[in-house]
């Protein structure tokens, strides 16, 4: 089958839920969204702690949290995206309402403002303990209600169409590649479609799922990033994978692994040992506040000083009531395995949370590859630099919503369908009765990944790791070849190729930098192994 739409978005969290209504209501053509799943489940809706903007204009300013963004991101941050993000966050705060999201506020009808970690004021917007399942709600409510949106769950786009596939040989070297829409699995057919677009873009959210243990759902397997790097697409800045510090330990519970927001420490919650010592006055004068990379650092040391599968995060000195209201979600979770937080510490560990690179963009979200955008966590839009400011990410993705909006509805007009495009081609490939070599490979990805490019690496580890991964590279390409396509397999190449990425990118910076902690290139005395 060939479907036709002038706005194909692969991805619904949101970032591609916002570039949907935002291009929808200007009436320029037909709208659709691939969503590998249904649309309620995307890495937004696990976002916790909330959305950070300057709202609180009589303590906060644009200057202040561009500069705190610029600190947190180890000053290699673009400014220029910095301050567009920045600048542009509070109109984007204020279209999230008019979209029906709601954001808690005080007894006067302001915003209930929390702080986190590398913030110098109070500026995090939130809706209690569950912000990114909220706006993924009003957004999904929007999506739904409008006429010019089609939606397609469950489907999985496997390549971008470019003059590849029209014969052409395209190298990275080629000045201009085009994207001329996607190729999608139909799970109903179990075929391939294909889905010619204008304007195609890229909303496919993170890639967590390479590691074993990760606050992102299981879907989060680079799909995006894979797939422009296989079209030679631009993709940078891969070896900044940020471990959130602060996801709950219980052994089983790890693809997610619960997270415990880092609101939870803006509200006073101290990093203690299990046995009540704290101990992050040994690596950052902002003690448990500091940016997410120190102190994931510092809570990986302690654990291996010491044998520990966790540390500890401590609220039992802060009133029981206030903090069942503000964080009611993680009460209810660590309750139900037996943990009381007003009274009990908070076994918590670090798990990979965040891709701060990705698909290289620029301030309109153009990707190297021409009517090609990419928006949302699988973007490198230069914002996030070497480690991403808490909460900087869900504000990212709706400002490059607009920018990208703007600039795609300015240009639609210049594009055609290529009618020429040929339809997926599968013929002589068979049905892949030997579902147990994707799963196994699944696992072996995760491993190597996490024991060899994790949060502290070496020259050693990562050539180990490249290594191991150029060996499952070799067998699932083959095994891709010879059977038919299933969103599985899609995903174990995709999660191989983001991996092979990460671990080229960190084998090639030779320096400690932002998340990319080597000990070859120790960046701190107190740092050296």
């Amino acid at each position: 089958m060939v479907y036709k739409y002038d706005f194909l978005i692969i991805g619904a969290g949101v970032a591609g839920m916002s570039y949907a209504l935002k291009v929808a209501r200007a009436h320029k053509g037909k709208v659709c969204i691939i969503c590998k799943t249904s649309l309620d489940e995307a890495n937004t809706a696990f976002a916790q702690g909330g959305v950070a903007s300057v709202t609180n204009l009589l303590k906060d300013d644009f200057g202040k949290h561009i500069e705190d963004t610029m600190v947190a991101g180890d000053m290699i941050s673009d400014r220029k995206a910095v301050e567009q993000v920045v600048t542009m966050a509070p109109d984007q705060i204020r279209e999230l309402v008019s979209w029906g999201v709601n954001f808690d506020k005080d007894s006067e009808g302001n915003f209930d403002l929390h702080r986190e970690g590398g913030h110098s004021e109070f500026r995090i917007l939130h809706h209690a303990d569950d912000t990114g399942a909220e706006i993924q709600r009003g957004l999904m409510e929007a999506v739904r209600q409008c006429p010019d949106i089609d939606v397609k769950e469950q489907h999985f786009a496997v390549e971008i169409i470019t003059q590849h596939h029209l014969g052409a040989r395209v190298t990275r070297r080629t000045p201009y590649i085009y994207c001329y829409g996607a190729y999608v699995l139909n799970p109903d057919t179990q075929k391939v479609d294909t889905y010619l677009s204008r304007v195609t873009v890229m909303c496919t959210g993170g890639c967590g799922a390479v590691y074993q243990s990760t606050t992102n759902p299981v879907i989060a397997t680079g799909d995006g990033e894979a797939m422009v790097y296989r079209a030679k697409g631009t993709v940078q800045d891969m070896e900044f994978v940020q471990f959130h510090p602060t996801a709950l330990y219980h052994p089983g519970e790890t693809h997610p692994a619960y997270l415990i927001t880092e609101a939870m420490r803006g509200y006073g919650g101290i990093l203690r040992l299990p046995t009540g010592e704290s101990f992050m006055e040994k690596y950052d004068p902002r003690l448990s506040l500091a940016p997410r990379d120190i102190v994931a650092r510092a809570i990986d040391k302690e654990m291996k000083i010491h044998g520990l599968d966790h540390v500890c995060l401590d609220v039992t000195h802060k009133d029981p009531e206030e903090t069942r209201r503000h964080f009611p979600n993680i009460y209810a979770k660590c309750l139900s395995i037996g943990i009381d937080i007003t009274r009990d510490f908070i076994p918590v560990r670090p798990a990979a949370h965040y891709m701060c690179g990705g698909i290289k963009v620029d301030l309109n979200g153009l990707s190297s590859i021409e009517r090609l955008y990419a928006i949302g966590e699988c973007a490198c839009t230069g914002l996030h630099g070497g480690n991403r400011l808490a909460s900087n990410s869900l504000i990212e993705a709706v400002v490059y919503a607009e920018t990208a909006a703007r600039h795609s509805l300015e240009h639609v007009d210049d594009y055609d369908f290529n009618e020429g495009v040929p339809e997926w081609n599968d013929e002589g490939t068979l049905t892949n009765e030997e579902k147990v070599l994707i799963t196994q490979s699944v696992k072996e990805v995760g491993e190597i990944m996490s024991n060899y490019v994790g949060i502290v690496r070496s020259d050693l580890r990562l050539k180990r790791a490249w290594d191991r991964l150029d060996l499952i590279y070799e067998e699932t390409e083959n095994l891709f070849k010879r059977v038919k396509v299933s969103k599985e397999l899609c995903e174990l190449r995709n999660m191989i190729n983001t991996g092979y990425l990460i671990t080229r990118m960190a084998i090639e910076r030779k320096e400690s930098r932002g998340l990319h902690y080597t000990i070859d290139y120790p960046a701190h005395a107190y740092d050296k192994e």
